[in-house]
């Protein structure tokens, strides 16, 4: 349950709302589960709106933007974790290009934004501690830190390798979702039919 004040006329009134689940298709076909209270935006129906700010407001407004996308982000994989969320969503090259596509659509801000989003997601997932990304790195050097020495030659390659491994089933989990959205195995399975 949601709990909103809103003013009707003069005065305050309170309000409980509880979302609920609903699958929406988007004008590009695209299936989302979103919960939804039943509010519209009446501002158009891109929902672009530009405000001119001083370059302290913006590198502000910059910032706070990035740590939505952070925790957003954060919230999603531990929901992912914990079994809340589907991970259905999770999407690789395939899906980067086709919502690329359709974010196009609605003109260069809409694609502008995109691209800073998608460039932060990218950055944090690297900053993971996975040997073999910068996170991995960052990891090691702790751990040289703490212990006054670097970890052998033997326990690096070790390290490296699961990362590699854990980056690579990533990369297949991600495109398998990729495939499985754009409905290749349907298509492919309708032409053997």
């Amino acid at each position: 349950p949601l709990t909103f004040v809103v003013r009707r006329g003069d005065r305050e009134v309170t309000l409980v709302a509880t979302p609920r689940m609903q699958e929406i298709t988007d004008r590009f076909g695209n299936v989302h589960k979103l919960p939804i209270l039943g509010i519209e935006s009446k501002g158009g129906e891109q929902g672009i709106k530009v405000v001119r700010t001083d370059p302290l407001t913006s590198i502000w407004l910059g910032a706070k933007e990035t740590w939505f996308v952070v925790s957003s982000t954060m919230n999603y994989l531990g929901g992912i974790v914990s079994g809340t969320r589907d991970a259905d969503q999770l999407g690789g090259p395939l899906r980067i290009a086709q919502v690329s596509g359709q974010v196009a659509s609605f003109g260069f801000v809409a694609l502008l934004n995109m691209t800073a989003m998608l460039s932060v997601s990218i950055g944090l997932l690297n900053l993971f501690p996975v040997p073999l990304l910068d996170g991995g790195h960052l990891l090691y050097y702790a751990v040289e830190a703490v212990r006054g020495r670097p970890l052998g030659e033997q326990a690096q390659e070790v390290g490296f390798r699961i990362g590699l491994a854990l980056v690579m089933m990533l990369m297949v989990f991600a495109t398998w979702n990729d495939l499985v959205h754009l409905q290749v195995f349907s298509f492919l399975s309708s032409l053997f039919s």
